[in-house]
């Protein structure tokens, strides 16, 4: 049984902003380098096998910094673990989008990724996890959106996690969701 630790990547400026980031690479606030460094301590007390990180740099961040609590174990780069791209929104402020687009913007097609290949990468990685790491404790750095795709195919639909959340989940079993008093 493979025991999966989700974190969401460290809060960014346009995390502060309500800016839309989605494949843009932000890096971590100076905040959000904080909430890293603390998460990283309250993981340094557990064992965990590996880590896996989206490539954009608010996720490497993160990993980086849990990963230097553990000696044995290096940050592995996954493309499937990006954020969901969300097209012409990207850059955008929910206020600026009603003034771009009206009060309906929802509703258009704005060049979002669309969900089935959200779900197909979604899956491709938890198989090849499960696959690779039978019975080890994997950690798995992303963002939001896909983090709550991910969780959706354990059949968990959660509201989106905070920054720095921690939510694990073990032979498909929800033990922890959201943890962020680190």
């Amino acid at each position: 049984m493979t025991t999966l630790g989700f974190i969401r990547h460290g809060i960014t400026a346009w995390n502060k902003e309500g800016r839309e980031q989605g494949r843009l690479d932000i890096p971590l606030h100076q905040d959000g380098i904080v909430s890293a460094q603390l998460l990283a301590k309250k993981l340094a007390d557990e064992h965990w096998d590996a880590i896996f990180t989206s490539p954009l740099a608010r996720a490497q961040q993160t990993a980086e910094i849990i990963a230097q609590q553990f000696n044995t174990i290096s940050v592995q780069t996954d493309m499937r673990l990006c954020e969901i791209g969300t097209g012409l929104m990207e850059g955008t402020t929910e206020q600026e989008r009603i003034a771009q687009w009206g009060l309906h913007w929802r509703s258009l097609e704005l060049g979002i990724e669309p969900e089935q290949e959200i779900i197909a990468r979604c899956q491709s990685f938890l198989h090849d996890v499960k696959q690779t790491y039978p019975n080890k404790r994997i950690l798995v750095v992303s963002h939001g959106d896909l983090l709550r795709r991910l969780l959706q195919l354990f059949g968990y639909d959660l509201p989106r996690m905070d920054n720095t959340a921690l939510t694990i989940i073990q032979q498909n079993q929800l033990l922890l969701f959201n943890y962020t008093a680190h």
